[in-house]
């Protein structure tokens, strides 16, 4: 059974997490038979919106994991508490509690700081050779974390078809593939797998359901390679990377 962590910023597209695509990375986690754990960090969060209106709901003050609790059903850690060698992949909804509570991207663009606690499962996931998979805005996070203007090796990422994040993320080190909301992109060499979701903002919900739905295959396609390789490894000395296109470790370096 695939262990997944689930990172959520909030509840509600404009100061958390965008709860169409939450929903859609559970189910499509569930048909794969996978075991889902949620986090979220604990924290206020940076700006709460009234969603009926669309304007800032004054002085009011809400907590980022108490707000994703709703989402999660309750089961929810700190994301403090997140580490790599406990899950096989991480996955990350959008909404822009991305760009908001997981980091400031909303008003610093390229130049965002991430949050701590993200920026270090983005980078141990990443380091353990484990998928990382983002979707709608929350793909800048991996693209700040492990662009190359941060010392990484810089990734290959897709918000849609938005050309300005897409010129954040190229002056962020990484790169931006262009892909319709019911795709995904992968970038094979980091594991880090991406979807537009309600990028595309006013497309129909079915075809974001359907682009994350490609988005979590191809992290469990990864996580079930990647178990492939272990077992073999069990009775071999050595996998060659012909047998293992998908997990052979390749220094970093660049984006495939």
């Amino acid at each position: 059974m695939p262990r997944i962590a689930l990172v959520l910023s909030g509840c509600g597209f404009m100061d958390g997490s965008e709860i169409h695509e939450s929903v859609s990375c559970l189910i499509h986690l569930s048909r794969h038979g996978a075991e889902v754990s949620c986090f979220a960090p604990d924290k206020p969060q940076a700006a709460v919106v009234n969603h009926a209106t669309g304007k800032p709901a004054g002085s009011e003050s809400r907590n980022v994991l108490v707000e994703s609790a709703r989402i999660a059903r309750g089961k929810i850690r700190p994301l403090r508490e997140l580490r790599a060698a406990g899950f096989d992949a991480v996955v990350f909804p959008g909404g822009f509690g991305a760009a908001k509570n997981l980091s400031n991207f909303a008003t610093a663009g390229a130049a965002c700081e991430v949050d701590a606690d993200t920026a270090r499962a983005i980078k141990e996931f990443h380091a353990a050779g484990k998928p990382v998979g983002l979707c709608c805005i929350a793909p800048v996070l991996a693209a700040r974390v492990l662009g190359t203007k941060a010392g990484g090796p810089g990734v290959s990422v897709t918000v849609g078809n938005d050309e300005g994040v897409a010129k954040a993320i190229v002056g962020m080190g990484s790169t931006h593939a262009d892909r319709a909301v019911n795709q995904s992109h992968i970038d094979v060499r980091n594991r880090v797998v991406t979807a537009p979701a309600y990028m595309y903002g006013d497309a129909p919900v079915h075809d974001v359901f359907d682009g994350i739905g490609e988005m979590i295959d191809g992290v469990i396609e990864r996580v079930t390679a990647a178990a492939s390789t272990r077992g073999q490894s069990r009775s071999s000395r050595f996998v060659s990377s012909a047998d293992d296109p998908y997990f052979t470790y390749h220094p970093p370096g660049g984006s495939d």
